[in-house]
């Protein structure tokens, strides 16, 4: 005779193995996804319910085998709704805290601490000077990575370190030296008061030019150069403006009919950050012998400048340091010039050109003549500037 028995839940396990049980246990979260149950109905005979087999054996014998059971405790974790803590146990939290202040006041003077960091705005609103230029400032600011080896010259294999990934490395000994050469030339030009001319014609190079001519008093160009300014300048620079000043930089009355006649100015000096791309200035600055510093990549020709800075000239920081630098270095050139004409010492001569017009050349001797028709100052004192010519 066929009995019905009530509906039995059974549960199947899918971590469950043929053979040996499973030798790790799950997750109680995890229990719940990888178990999955089922409602059967089954039907027994009277000789099996004779013998006492009920329907949770087969659940039972599956957790004798060693399956996981479904709300297994974890250990270190308390169940839902009770504390960690017993409650006889006192809160710790007041000791805990004092024990970590004590422990950062005793590891507080272990490491490093970065004193100097670096600020973009700090190269523009604060350049550096020369006497400030070390190896460590040169290797932050990216002075030493050159180009592929492919693309060198081998006209910088004395200022090359060697070669990183397939890239020419410049040495920083090298990029130190010349910088602190052209800083001084660039000094003594200023302190003769020398007309510096600052070429910066790259994306974002603006600011940097501007402000290096800034702080040496000179002229700055940030668009691409004219052909001809410099060996045509009488067609291209007629209408350019012309000043006179005195050995304390202060524009003089008297000479307007003699600015006239001048011809237009030649920059003493011309420092160009990008000399790749201004090959036509440098062949312009070569044909009238005025000296120039330039920031030679290994790509580049040192030969086409006068006083070369090997360094990269595709960082904007490399640049906006070396361009700081030779801009402090005019700065401190002016400011002994005019410390100096204080002082009643000038190291300038007058330019043959106003000389000419003047009537006579200047002599050494001559330091209290007078110049006919200006208003008897001194004839050595006497100097040219342009008011942003370029």
């Amino acid at each position: 005779m066929m009995v019905d028995a009530p509906a039995t839940m059974i549960i199947r396990s899918v971590a469950r193995r043929v053979g040996r049980p499973a030798p790790f246990v799950l997750h109680p979260l995890c229990q719940r996804a990888l178990l999955s149950t089922g409602t059967t109905t089954t039907t027994t005979t009277a000789e099996k319910m004779a013998t006492g087999i009920s329907a949770g054996e087969p659940r039972a014998q599956e957790a004798a085998q060693g399956a996981v059971p479904v709300a297994a405790p974890v250990a270190g974790r308390a169940a839902w709704g009770q504390r960690r803590r017993g409650a006889g146990q006192p809160d710790t939290i007041a000791q805990d805290y004092i024990a970590m202040t004590r422990l950062q006041r005793k590891t507080l003077r272990l490491g490093s601490a970065v004193e100097r960091r670096y600020v973009p705005g700090d190269l523009l609103r604060d350049p550096p000077a020369p006497r400030d230029v070390t190896l460590e400032l040169l290797m932050a600011s990216q002075t030493h990575m050159g180009h592929h080896t492919s693309l060198w010259n081998p006209a910088n294999a004395r200022y090359v370190l060697g070669v990183r990934s397939g890239v020419h490395v410049i040495a920083l000994e090298q990029t130190a030296a010349h910088l602190r050469r052209a800083a001084r030339v660039v000094e003594e030009v200023a302190y003769r008061a020398g007309l510096i001319l600052f070429v910066g014609t790259r994306r974002g190079q603006m600011d940097i030019v501007v402000r290096a001519a800034e702080l040496a008093d000179g002229c700055h160009l940030f668009t691409k150069w004219t052909a001809g300014t410099i060996t045509n300048r009488d067609q291209i620079l007629r209408k350019a403006a012309l000043r006179i000043v005195d050995e304390n930089d202060v524009e003089t009355d008297g000479g307007d009919g003699l600015v006239s006649d001048l011809r237009p100015l030649v920059p003493d000096l011309v420092v160009v950050l990008n000399p790749l791309e201004n090959h036509v200035l440098l062949h312009e600055c070569a044909m009238a012998t005025v000296p120039t510093i330039g920031v030679i990549d290994t790509d580049a020709d040192p030969a086409r400048v006068t006083y070369a800075i090997p360094a990269n000239d595709d960082s904007l920081r490399s640049v906006g340091v070396i361009a700081g630098v030779l801009g402090r270095a005019g700065e401190m050139g002016k400011k002994r010039r005019l410390r100096d004409a204080a002082d009643g010492v000038v190291a300038w001569t007058i330019p043959p050109d106003l000389a000419k017009l003047m009537g006579r050349a200047p002599t050494e001797d001559d330091e209290d003549g007078q110049v006919a028709g200006i208003g008897g100052l001194r004839r050595r004192n006497w100097l040219l500037q342009a008011g942003r010519l370029f």
